[in-house]
């Protein structure tokens, strides 16, 4: 959905391989953006960003849960949180969203 939204989309499929690429470049230096669902293999969401704010503590990231009850678990860590269901238009508004009011938008 992303793509076709005309975003450039890169996946990791664990906290582990998402942490690689955001140390490996060109790549790392490329993204703008971070979503992650709270529940993955290895790690849970908000494990995962803590691990990620050591990495790069700037970008942008959305958490996209269906357990509602854990959004505690993100305070302190600058995300933004998208309940489940979560439709395509209201997360392509949201990456739009944090696009514009990141760090070097318009770059």
């Amino acid at each position: 959905m992303l793509r076709h939204a005309g975003f450039a989309v890169s996946i990791a499929t664990t906290a582990d391989g998402a942490l690689a690429v955001m140390r490996s470049e060109p790549l790392a230096s490329s993204l703008r953006l971070i979503i992650t669902d709270h529940v993955m293999p290895g790690a849970t969401g908000a494990e995962f960003v803590r691990r990620l704010r050591t990495v790069n503590p700037t970008v942008p990231v959305i958490v996209v849960s269906g357990l509602p009850e854990i959004e505690s678990e993100y305070e302190g860590l600058n995300v933004r949180f998208l309940p489940k269901p979560c439709f395509p238009m209201q997360l392509i508004s949201n990456v739009n969203e944090c696009l514009e009011q990141s760090p070097g938008a318009g770059n």
